[in-house]
Order: C-alpha cells, then structure tokens, then sequence
C-alpha cells in the first residue's frame, strides 16, 4: 500500500497540535505559580487560567463528542475556524468571570481596597490581539464586560456561582449540532464547573498569606 505522505504529515501536525494544546496549559497550572504577590502575578494568573479552562473544556467536549473521527475532523478547514471562533467567545466571557471572582475575593476576604479590575482586564483584552484575537471579538468581550461590571456586587459575587456565564457561553459556542448538544448540557457544564473549582481552590492557596492593610 502506496502511502499518502502529505495526509501522515498533516495527521502528525494535527494530533501535535492538540497535545500541545492539553500539555501547555497542565504545565502551567502545576510549575508556574509558588505565590501571588504583585499587580503583575495576578494579571498572569487571571489571564492564564481563563485560557485553561477554556481550551481543556472546550477540546475535551470535542473530543469526547466526536470520538475517533476527531483527528479527521481537526483536518477540516471549516470544522478548524468554528472551533477558532468558539475558542475566543468562551475565552472572553471566561476571563470576565475569573477577573470579577479573583477582585471579589480579595474584596471580601483579603480586604483590598483598591479595585483594578476593569484595568486588569483591558490590558489583557489587549494583549492577546498579538495572539489572534480579532477586533470583532475584541469589541464584543468588552462591551459585555463593562456592562456587567455595573452590576457586580464585589463584596458577594465569588459566592454567587461565579462562573455560570463561562459555562452558558461554553455550551452555546462549541461547535456540536444542537440535536447532540442539548443531550450534553448537564455534563457540559459539570466540566467547566470543576475545573474553575480547582482555579478557586488553587488561588484561594496563593493568597492564604496574603492581606491588605
């Protein structure tokens, strides 16, 4: 049997590309961070995490739902730019909601008085155009953000199941036929649930010694 030496090197590319995609953010998440002590590290934190969980929810949803064809369909031009889209939406609303839960927490429990939380998030919001993000989409995640910052009550959003819109806007966006994805729901959003319980639990231990006069 003759074989198709482009299609192997495309398979490869493609299946490098998705553990990348799982190592890099794990790396992350056990090597990087010993201790929040900076505007700088929390900056870090927010925005590192908020990818996390967006790539390791999304791309296990899509690969659990998809199966053995997920390789042949990580080959697909189309399937490959709905996936971009998605990735960028949840990022987005993922990002506003860890940044109002890390503000809120440090609020209430840490008593920080000074509240950078829109600054925070605009730096990252313009950032990561260097990494793709369109001004569409840029647009798009701030304008929500602002809208929802008027309504945060720091003091008791961390309390207030503070990633549901993360979880609302991974469901919606994941490029899964709805007739499927609705048969998906609960499991959906019990993914992305607890891998923000672990962020939580994990930040919760970077700031255990930290305090604000």
């Amino acid at each position: 049997m003759k074989l198709n030496l482009k299609n192997l090197r495309i398979t490869l590319r493609n299946t490098l590309i998705s553990i990348w995609e799982y190592v890099i953010p794990i790396w992350k998440i056990s090597g990087l961070f010993k201790r929040i002590k900076s505007k700088k590290d929390l900056e870090n934190f927010i925005q590192e995490r908020s990818a996390h969980v967006t790539q390791t929810t999304l791309y296990g949803y899509l690969k659990t739902r998809i199966g053995v064809k997920y390789i042949a369909m990580m080959e697909d031009e189309r399937f490959l730019k709905s996936i971009n889209i998605a990735k960028w939406n949840i990022y987005m609303v993922a990002l506003a909601d860890c940044t109002f839960y890390v503000f809120s927490y440090l609020i209430s429990e840490k008593n920080l008085k000074e509240n950078d939380c829109k600054e925070i998030f605009l730096k990252i919001l313009e950032n990561e155009k260097q990494n793709g993000l369109t001004d569409e989409i840029f647009e798009s995640g701030k304008r929500n953000f602002l809208k929802r910052i008027d309504t945060v009550n720091f003091s008791s959003y961390h309390l207030n199941d503070p990633f549901k819109q993360s979880g609302e806007a991974l469901y919606y966006w994941s490029p899964i036929a709805d007739e499927l994805k609705s048969l998906d729901k609960k499991i959906v959003l019990n993914s992305i649930h607890l891998k923000w319980g672990l962020m939580k639990d994990e930040f919760k231990k970077l700031t255990k010694n930290l305090k604000f006069n």
